[in-house]
């Protein structure tokens, strides 16, 4: 049973994060240096990016979630449960071309600092670490932070596994996703689940 416990953490953040990042613009960056790069140093850099990004989501996730009387509990949770509902919504409605100022300075930087002459994976750990930055999934990593405090170890490994497998996929399979596999299906799919698990959420909080 607590094999169970600590698993579904990890499957959870995963899942979320596996196909939140397909397709998503740091996934591009890290695509733009497996091209020149050998792919076990550009998986490495992703996973200690996303180490030190969603790990500080999820480990201050956990430290608020310990400050907590019944009543703080219950609204923590409301809230991590309402946000995977919102990711969900927000999701499905058409993207708009404009984008705001504080995105197009975290690309624009990204652009510029990738094109430096620095080692691989140092570079791709930067990169991930800035890119995630108020992204989705560190924002989904925070919230299981709120909802799983003691599952923090389960919640760093699904997360850094989430975003290798998807990159792994997206590196040797881009050509194959791309011209046989609509990335608005994959869109879909991971707001499908944010919806899904937003909904579940609340129903067994209130039940």
């Amino acid at each position: 049973m607590e094999n169970l416990e600590l698993f579904y953490p990890f499957f959870i953040t995963f899942t979320l994060v596996f196909f939140s990042e397909l397709g998503d613009k740091t996934q591009l960056f890290v695509l733009s240096f497996s091209a020149k790069n050998k792919t076990k140093y550009v998986l490495l850099g992703v996973a200690i990016g996303t180490f030190f990004s969603h790990g500080f989501a999820i480990l201050f996730g956990s430290k608020v979630a310990y400050f907590s009387n019944d009543m703080f509990q219950f609204y923590l949770k409301l809230f991590t449960h309402f946000s995977f509902l919102l990711f969900g919504i927000i999701g499905f409605f058409p993207k708009k071309e404009n984008i705001s100022s504080s995105t197009s300075y975290k690309n624009n930087f990204l652009q510029k600092f990738s094109s430096l002459k620095l080692n691989c994976t140092l570079m791709v750990a930067i990169c991930i670490l800035v890119g995630e930055l108020g992204d989705k999934t560190f924002l989904a990593s925070l919230s299981l932070g709120f909802e799983y405090p003691n599952a923090k170890f389960p919640l760093m490994l699904g997360s850094i596994c989430g975003m290798v497998a998807s990159n792994f996929i997206a590196i040797f399979c881009g050509r194959l996703i791309g011209k046989h596999l609509n990335i608005k299906y994959i869109e879909f799919l991971s707001n499908f689940t944010f919806f899904v698990l937003g909904i579940l959420g609340l129903i067994c909080l209130f039940h």
